[in-house]
């Protein structure tokens, strides 16, 4: 009786690295957006105020996303993600010791700082994705790590009622909660991180497996990250940029639900708004692992790569359309689950998105266009989080719904641009050429 020998499963191991490396991102950067009713009382911050805010992490993070991305082609995933994390460590501590007379400017501070830092995590965690696993796992393995950023959603609005109180009285603890874990990740990332050709972990078979759908042979020697300057005009790195404007919905749920749930159904108890918030995450990670995992089923059912893509952002982009009727209930329930759907679409959407870029770039470039589209992102927060703070103190709770009709459509017509600047999924090689 023969016996086959264990592919081997080390990569599991590296994709559990970056969930917890993406779980401790959001909880960081989540902490803001459930504390933010209470801060706003406390510091009598008007909306545009608590907009300004935000609008000081999303310029943050548009910088970071070009200048960490780069990095992390150049210097690799190991340094660079080391290095991200430990800049959005030290920011995150630092809203903690930020004093009332000072509470405005400090916290833009503190979130500028944070921004830097945090942008690292997704061009270092796709990258390591490509590194790691082959292409038809990629959308699933993506999906695993983007999970955490809803796991890290999840438990701030859990644990941040537990440690700052119902009133909020102890809200600077909140933000150091997150410091310990990020150190003990870059102590451990740091131990146990090499690519798998170089890893004494790695069997032979699990190599294999890794490389075996790889149409692109890439060197495995050190090589210098693509300037901008070539990866710019690709009609690749607008696909993905272009379909990261979606990060602004994103980033509006994430930071202003609590905000819509205090003005229009009178939600002021930070338990209160800490449960509403744990629905809406929970359901955005089923979202996220599904959305890889619908991607996968396509392929194994003989759909192309193209077809199985753009089907799975299809599905993604109906899950999300039924949020526009969020501010027009009068039960705080069926927006909480109108918003819960939306954000699973949206998570389902981003794991297949990130995926979009190593289907196509060569492993060199991928950081750096994942960067490029993060900056896309941001500056569409930016300019939501900007129209929310005026029209907010102006309309009044009103504005939402402009914000969730636009929210509701914007994914279908982003799919049909990308569709259109990508009819195939046709990969580039090292040189940028098309491989057929």
């Amino acid at each position: 009786m023969t016996t086959t020998k264990p592919q081997g499963t080390y990569r599991y191991r590296i994709l559990a690295m970056l969930f917890l490396a993406t779980t401790i991102n959001y909880m960081d950067r989540s902490i803001m957006g459930v504390l933010g009713p209470t801060l706003m009382d406390k510091f009598h911050w008007t909306n545009s105020d608590f907009a300004n805010i935000n609008i000081a992490f999303k310029l943050a993070y548009a910088i970071g996303m070009l200048t960490m991305g780069g990095l992390i082609d150049k210097f690799g995933t190991r340094i660079g993600y080391a290095i991200s994390i430990t800049i959005w460590c030290c920011f995150g501590m630092l809203h903690a010791f930020i004093q009332p007379a000072f509470a405005l400017i400090g916290f833009m501070g503190a979130r500028f700082g944070l921004g830097i830092g945090e942008a690292g995590n997704f061009p270092a965690a796709v990258k390591t994705v490509a590194e790691w696993f082959p292409k038809k796992d990629r959308a699933f393995a993506t999906g695993i790590f983007n999970a955490g950023s809803n796991v890290g959603a999840v438990l701030a609005p859990a644990v941040v009622p537990l440690v700052a109180g119902a009133t909020g009285d102890n809200w600077q603890y909140a933000f150091l909660i997150t410091g310990f874990f990020s150190i003990v990740w870059v102590v451990v990332w740091l131990k146990m991180y090499k690519k798998p050709e170089d890893h004494p972990r790695v069997t032979k078979e699990e190599l294999a497996y890794i490389n075996h759908d790889c149409q692109v042979k890439e060197t495995d020697a050190p090589v210098e990250s693509l300037p901008w300057s070539r990866v710019l005009p690709l009609r690749q790195t607008w696909a993905f940029a272009i379909g990261k404007i979606t990060d602004a919905v994103w980033f509006f749920f994430m930071f202003w639900s609590a905000i819509f749930f205090k003005e229009v159904f009178g939600l002021h108890d930070m338990h209160e708004l800490g449960g509403a918030l744990v629905v809406i995450y929970l359901v955005a990670d089923f979202g996220s692992i599904g959305g890889g995992y619908l991607s996968k089923m396509f392929i194994n059912r003989g759909f192309n790569l193209n077809a199985a893509r753009k089907l799975s952002l299809l599905i993604c982009a109906l899950c999300i359309l039924p949020v526009a009727f969020a501010p027009l209930t009068d039960n705080v329930w069926i927006a909480v689950c109108l918003i819960a759907l939306a954000s699973g679409g949206h998570q389902a959407w981003s794991a297949n998105l990130f995926t979009l870029v190593s289907d196509v770039m060569p492993k060199k470039a991928i950081a750096s266009v994942v960067g490029i589209g993060g900056m896309v992102g941001a500056i569409s927060g930016m300019l939501v989080d900007f129209a929310l703070g005026q029209g907010l103190d102006g309309a009044g709770k009103s504005f939402f719904f402009i914000m969730f009709a636009v929210a509701a459509s914007l994914y279908l017509v982003i799919l049909l641009i990308i569709h259109l600047l990508l009819p195939k999924l046709n990969p580039l090689d090292e040189n940028l050429k098309v491989v057929k």
